[in-house]
């Protein structure tokens, strides 16, 4: 369930609003912390409605606990999101509870986030061939853009939101190069492996002149566009792989999991976690060694290889 994907409850909704407005008059919230604030508790409201829970007042501790399995299992949060999501539910309902607008507070009780620590998950090399390649030309004339963008999350480790920006000039064709602008507005240069150019090529002459002609006033130079001719949106990034996955036939993927991958994949590879770090666009080093996790075989090999007294064992 993409709890974007539907209204709010009304009663939640004004719910949401007085709390909205508390925070940016009375604690005088940055812009940034607002806007924070403001997606998550829509979200939850939605996903509330979809469970029965039409008011803050219906909401149980159970139910705010599988938003939190949601955020993870469905959306592919990272565990600094979850925190942030969690710190708003708790701060908005003690607000409802400390104001009258609610008799209990059914986040009192949830577990305090400072010790969680989620390892991601990840697919095989195996399940990751038989996703990208699940669109065929039997899906209908957009099955080209599909395979190229899940051609290019994969083989760049691109989050849904970098893969829905990217412009036609941010890709070199020459040399191969992607420049991805990530969280922040942080930019970086990521090289894209030949599989995926070359499909990413012929869905740039095949299916994207077809896509532009659409007479639409928004942004046409994003290389990704909708049936429509528009932007391609995160939402509609998620239905992609989600109808990629059912065709593999492979469950639990989401969109971050192929990033997931990406970076699992080269570190069982042996590849560098400062040159990983670098290709995913993290500010710190600790963010990317949460990947060392995932080939624990991989790491024994290398002791047994190099290792002295490892290598005294077989001399």
């Amino acid at each position: 369930m993409d709890a974007r994907e539907t209204t709010t409850p009304p009663d939640f909704d004004r719910a949401v609003d007085a709390f909205m407005v508390h925070a940016r008059v009375e604690c005088g919230l940055s812009a940034a912390t607002l806007d924070a604030y403001g997606r998550d508790l829509r979200e939850l409201a939605v996903h509330m409605g979809t469970l029965g829970a039409a008011t803050p007042d219906g909401v149980t501790m159970d139910m705010l606990a599988g938003h939190i399995r949601h955020l993870g299992t469905e959306r592919g949060l990272d565990p600094r999101s979850i925190v942030r999501h969690l710190a708003t539910m708790r701060i908005f309902f003690r607000w409802l509870h400390a104001n009258g607008r609610i008799r209990r507070d059914p986040a009192r009780l949830l577990e305090r986030p400072t010790t969680w620590k989620r390892l991601p998950g990840t697919m095989t090399p195996g399940q990751m061939k038989r996703l990208v390649e699940a669109p065929s030309p039997d899906d209908g004339p957009l099955w080209l853009r599909d395979r190229a963008m899940l051609e290019l999350m994969y083989a760049s480790g691109l989050r849904a939101s970098e893969v829905g920006a990217l412009k036609l000039s941010d890709f070199d064709r020459d040399d191969l190069i992607l420049k991805v602008t990530g969280k922040g507005n942080k930019q970086r240069l990521v090289p894209v492996g030949k599989p995926a150019a070359a499909i990413l090529e012929r869905y740039l002459a095949e299916c994207r002149p077809q896509l532009a002609r659409h007479d639409d006033r928004r942004d046409k130079h994003r290389i990704l566009l909708s049936a429509h001719g528009r932007p391609l949106e995160r939402v509609a990034v998620w239905q992609i792989v989600k109808r990629a996955a059912r065709a593999a036939g492979i469950q639990g993927v989401h969109p971050h999991l192929l990033r997931h991958s990406f970076a699992t994949h080269l570190v069982a590879g042996g590849a560098d976690l400062r040159v990983i770090q670098e290709l995913l666009g993290h500010a710190d080093i600790g963010t990317t060694q949460v990947y060392t996790h995932v080939d624990r075989s991989h790491l024994r090999k290398t002791i047994a290889r190099f290792h002295p007294r490892e290598l005294r064992k077989t001399a």
